[in-house]
């Protein structure tokens, strides 16, 4: 059975396409069996695992509205490893045309009952805000992985968020926990990290992992390759935090 994680801030710019995208890309050099869902319209991921958006025939919006199974739209990724449910702008509508249609909060859910036992970690990128989308990647997974950057603004919205999640365990899926909170963009300099970092931690305890993501210039160049870090610059610091990662995810779960 797969571990299904929702990857969600609703604060843009934290790293949450760059942490799906990397994180599946390390955990199938680790002979992980991976599915990406790109879930944001902007289809960053998709981009960013070397897929052509404008070239889809079809997309994660026609598995949300049932016209097509996850196997029918999922592709594989080369080199990267992993499978993708991509997007393109159809997901723009995915809005509107799910307000109309029964169990519109759970379709997800339920589409990736077909592929459950195929997958180690299903990993969902979420857009940067709380719309039926997000709302369909909390009820389908288990845990939440936040991308948090160490900033002043970053706790702010990290309550908002907290706030989602309970509404969602109240109400559409009760075994949804905090997987994680990953400290991102990562600059050890300024004392405001340090600050933010150490708050992080009295709040969240061993709910942020150990791994940091620095600032890294591999790491923002990769996506305009359509590659992971880790198969653009293996040796960058980026690609090293993110198989650092990997295996930190990876041993957590097993001690759950």
């Amino acid at each position: 059975m797969a571990k299904t994680i929702a990857v969600t801030n609703q604060k843009g710019g934290v790293g949450k396409t760059t942490t799906c995208v990397n994180l599946a890309a390390s955990l199938a050099a680790m002979k992980r069996r991976v599915l990406v869902i790109d879930l944001d319209p902007q289809g960053n991921a998709t981009t960013g695992s070397g897929i052509t958006k404008e070239g889809l025939t079809t997309s994660v919006f026609d598995v949300l509205v049932g016209t097509h199974g996850v196997k029918d739209v999922m592709l594989a990724t080369d080199p990267a490893g992993y499978s993708i449910l991509p997007a393109n702008s159809d997901l723009t509508g995915a809005e509107i045309v799910l307000l109309d249609l029964p169990s519109k909060e759970t379709r997800l859910r339920a589409a990736l009952y077909e592929v459950d036992n195929e997958f180690d970690y299903i990993l969902l990128d979420c857009p940067p805000s709380l719309n039926m989308l997000t709302v369909n990647a909390m009820a389908a997974a288990q845990g939440v992985l936040i991308p948090v950057q160490c900033e002043y603004y970053a706790l702010e919205g990290l309550t908002a968020l907290l706030q989602t999640i309970e509404r969602i365990t109240e109400s559409l899926n009760p075994s949804l926990v905090i997987e994680g909170i990953l400290r991102t963009m990562y600059d050890p300099r300024p004392s405001l990290t340090h600050d933010v970092s150490q708050q992080l931690v009295k709040h969240f305890d061993t709910k942020v992992y150990d791994t940091v993501i620095p600032r890294n210039i591999r790491l923002a160049e990769a996506p305009s390759y359509g590659l992971p870090v880790l198969h653009y610059e293996k040796q960058s610091r980026g690609a090293m935090a993110y198989l650092a990662l990997a295996a930190e995810f990876i041993r957590k779960n097993k001690t759950k």
